[in-house]
């Protein structure tokens, strides 16, 4: 039966899955309960005993499950949220689409390019949403510095720069030993290297060379540890780009990223968080953050927002449905660069974007 949409009419709300009850996964939960006004919590799911069902109580919602083909079988949902480890995002998001599920992955999208191109293809062929969670696009000041670079407004891009910064933990890295070497390629420094594609448009990273090492906790180097990382890009325009990153800043959580071109430069991110600064006899003082949630709450919020806004204009068919997101194909150019990543961290010689696709993550 066909309803008729009266106009005026507030539209049913999207009901939406979260998959995964990590810190991320219920930081998305309580977003979409507490900010998305179009969008209901649907059903929360986890395999682990208990965590689903006590975060779905936490937040009012009316459905948890340990068993997560619940949530593709269930006719009601529209979207899945995925926030399970990221080595379950590939299969997680093939498993969505072929469901019908419209999808918002949290970053990296896959460990290989062979999986990531398995669920791509799965989405293409289902004609569903993929969102992949580069909130570092949805940051107030990335974003602005974004639609100037995309204006024209520095003209032709020639250098760029990203960095990720963690702050410093009180004994040194947790389970340094368990930290394998991906890692700050794949999980940290993919931000990095989406933002720097991001500002660069048009143009492919072609060839990746690395330095890194164990500096934080060099007695785990032995065990394959990398915890500080400088990258250098170079793009098919010509234009280079360096990504780095380190675990231990010892004055809080700092993500800056600047983009140099022709007719200007733009900087975006600072490690001051807010603009009230102390002077006293010690000196001057200003905050910083401590957590990554903090950091880019707002992106993390808006990044759902836009999803939600982006699936209601195709539900509606309105203009809307053209927000741009960052995609599978985004999620791609940075696991391609990630995993060339990798290899120059190894070898210490560049590496040609071509035989990286080669690559996938040790497990």
């Amino acid at each position: 039966m066909a309803y008729q949409n009266i106009p005026g009419t507030r539209p049913e709300p999207l009901h939406l899955a979260v998959i995964g009850t990590g810190w991320i996964g219920a930081f998305h939960a309580r977003t979409v309960t507490d900010y998305l006004p179009d969008a209901v919590l649907h059903v929360v799911a986890d395999p682990a005993e208990g965590r689903a069902a006590a975060l779905a109580a936490e937040l009012g919602c009316p459905n948890a499950t340990e068993r997560i083909e619940d949530v593709f079988e269930d006719e009601r949902v529209d979207a899945v949220i995925i926030g399970a480890p990221s080595a379950l995002h590939a299969g997680l998001i093939a498993q969505a689409a072929r469901a019908g599920k419209h999808i918002f992955c949290e970053k990296p999208a896959a460990h290989s390019l062979a999986d990531l191109d398995t669920a791509l293809d799965a989405v293409q062929a289902a004609g569903v949403l993929l969102q992949v969670g580069f909130n570092r696009r949805f940051a107030r000041d990335f974003a602005e510095a974004g639609e100037r670079v995309h204006s024209g407004g520095i003209g032709q891009v020639q250098l760029l720069r990203s960095l990720t910064r963690d702050p410093a933990v009180a004994g040194g890295l947790p389970n340094a030993a368990a930290i394998r070497r991906h890692v700050i390629f794949t999980e940290t420094l993919i931000h990095d290297f989406d933002t720097l594609n991001w500002l660069n448009p048009g143009a492919q990273v072609t060839e990746v060379h690395v330095m890194a090492d164990a500096l934080v906790a060099p007695e785990h180097r032995e065990n394959g540890l990398l915890d500080t990382a400088v990258v250098t890009l170079r793009y098919s325009n010509g234009a280079i780009g360096v990504a780095e990153a380190n675990f231990s800043a010892t004055y809080g959580y700092d993500v800056r990223g600047e983009v140099f071109g022709s007719e200007g430069m733009l900087q975006a991110g600072h490690p001051v968080q807010r603009t009230v600064t102390q002077f006293d006899a010690a000196g001057s003082h200003a905050p910083t953050e401590r957590l990554n949630i903090e950091l880019f709450a707002q992106a993390y919020r808006e990044q759902l927002v836009v999803f939600v806004r982006k699936l209601a204009g195709i539900r509606a068919g309105s203009a809307e449905a053209r927000l741009p997101v960052p995609t599978g194909r985004d999620a791609r150019a940075a696991l391609r660069v990630a995993l060339a990543a990798l290899e120059s961290a190894e070898t210490g010689l560049p590496v040609g974007l071509d035989a990286a696709t080669r690559l996938a993550v040790a497990q």
